[in-house]
């Protein structure tokens, strides 16, 4: 479309009185119905339309953004933006998250290989055909069966490779896991440490539980060993809660040499540790696990769901020793009944298979490539993450601070989350997590990135809703 059919969008944005971007997205439907502008037409690149309407970049793309809202446009990087078929009725679409290209949830990219997909559903359908259905409908033994077990013992090699079944429960997811074992292992108004900046669940659980969290300093090496032992001696922890590999949410990984200082401090003050070790399938060659450096103490969680999908809702829980699993059963039993039978044997058949292998494969390769496409897209000081990770740490330069940044991320139709719902202990760090992962192909997340990248070389609106407040984010 050339610049000049939209001419007359000039004397409709300065006769509206509105915002500019909400009359862009009305000049658009506008013209749909005047006929000037029909299905699959494209519209002006953002930056020859902000020049053409005097404008700046942000806000034409928040026009765009509102237009996508409402389902009069679609945009896709690289290609344009360009009318859709239908037009939706006048009133238009209702704002809500469900709009957003949603960056908040820390989801794996999903397999986009034809041959991939086949395969799984073909196994789907073999499972379906072959199961006893019958017994997929019946209460099953907390914990797993056998063949369960074995299948998770297996799936954990590459980082217990001499772990036994008999050690391994089957939960439905890691969530459930968590609060099974912090319920064993404290009471109302005990206190756990943990990262300063960690993963949100955990927050969520302390507060469900009266369970006072203690945040410890961290780089990218892992906690400050001096402060976890200062710690021990102060307040007498319960446990150590850690997100030893691609930390949610700053992807980092703890060095070897410190998973050894803090297993030495935890075996010295008797502490328990609780490592979820979500993503530690990601990372190829990675350092000792604390359930391998300090196994009498280790309460191990990893699971499916970073690696192949969440959906499954299977975690697998790796006991310090037989006496502990025992007392782990009665109360994840109260609080969960059981895993999913039928996703308990999904899973299994998946990982016997090798079905589950290389969708973790196809995992990496997809974060990979939008690894690359953050590097190219965002300022490299911007940022920290890891090659393997889905996820990056975007600092928020001044005047910008985390809330008003998200906020005008949101208004323009990506969401990310502050880092408030991440802080344990201290001032939120003034920065955000960008997720790259979940139901986004390579070009939404690449036009997401575009996007993110443009607002950060801006400067925020004053008169923005929320410029100053701290929103709590997402957990």
């Amino acid at each position: 479309m050339k610049l000049e059919r939209v001419s007359h969008w000039n004397a409709l944005l300065e006769a509206s009185g509105q915002p500019a971007y909400l009359s862009i997205a009305d000049a658009i439907a506008d013209d749909m119905r005047r006929g000037r502008l029909s299905a699959g037409a494209r519209l002006p690149p953002l930056r020859e339309l902000a020049a053409q309407l005097q404008l700046n970049f942000t806000t034409v793309a928040r026009g765009y953004a509102e237009a996508q809202r409402r389902g009069l446009i679609d945009s896709k990087a690289g290609q344009g933006t360009f009318i859709r078929a239908v037009l939706p009725p006048k009133s238009g679409r209702t704002r809500g998250f469900s709009d957003l290209l949603d960056m908040t949830m820390n989801l794996p990219p999903e397999p986009r290989d034809t041959a991939l997909l086949q395969k799984m559903r073909a196994s789907v359908a073999r499972l379906h055909e072959h199961a006893d259905l019958r017994a997929l409908l019946r209460y099953q033994d907390f914990g797993g069966s056998a063949e369960d077990r074995l299948a998770g013992a297996c799936w954990l090699a590459p980082r217990l490779p001499d772990l036994s079944p008999e050690r391994v429960l089957v939960c439905p997811g890691a969530q459930g896991a968590l609060l099974g074992v912090i319920s064993l292992l404290a009471r109302p108004g005990d206190v756990i440490c943990t990262e300063a900046v960690t993963y949100p669940g955990i927050k969520a659980l302390a507060a469900q539980l009266g369970i006072r969290l203690h945040g410890l300093p961290a780089d990218d090496e892992g906690i400050d060993p001096q402060a976890f032992a200062a710690a021990c001696g102060a307040h007498a922890p319960k446990a150590l809660y850690c997100n030893p590999t691609l930390l949610n949410p700053t992807t980092a990984i703890y060095s070897q040499a410190r998973r050894e200082a803090i297993a030495d401090i935890a075996r010295r003050y008797s502490v328990p540790i609780i490592e979820d070790d979500a993503y530690g399938l990601l990372v190829p060659d990675m350092p000792s696990a604390f359930a391998e450096l300090v196994p009498e103490l280790t309460f191990y969680i990893s699971g499916l769901a970073k690696c192949v999908g969440a959906g499954l809702r299977i975690a697998y829980l790796v006991a310090p020793d037989a006496r502990q699993t025992q007392r782990l059963m009665p109360p994840l039993r109260a609080m969960t009944i059981m895993a999913s039978p039928f996703n308990c044997a999904l899973s299994t058949l998946w990982i016997n298979e090798g079905i589950a292998g290389t969708v973790l494969n196809a995992i990496r390769k997809a974060s990979h490539a939008r690894q690359e496409d953050a590097a190219t897209l965002l300022p490299n000081a911007s940022y920290v993450s890891k090659l393997d990770a889905f996820h990056l740490w975007l600092s928020v330069p001044a005047p910008w601070n985390r809330t008003s940044f998200a906020n005008h991320l949101r208004s323009m139709g990506v969401g990310v989350v502050a880092a408030d719902a991440f802080t344990v202990s201290g001032t939120p760090p003034e920065a955000v997590r960008v997720c790259m992962g979940g139901a986004a192909d390579r070009t939404d997340c690449r036009h997401m990135l575009e996007l993110i990248g443009e607002a950060l070389t801006q400067s925020p609106d004053p008169t923005a809703a929320g410029a100053g407040s701290a929103a709590p984010g997402l957990q």
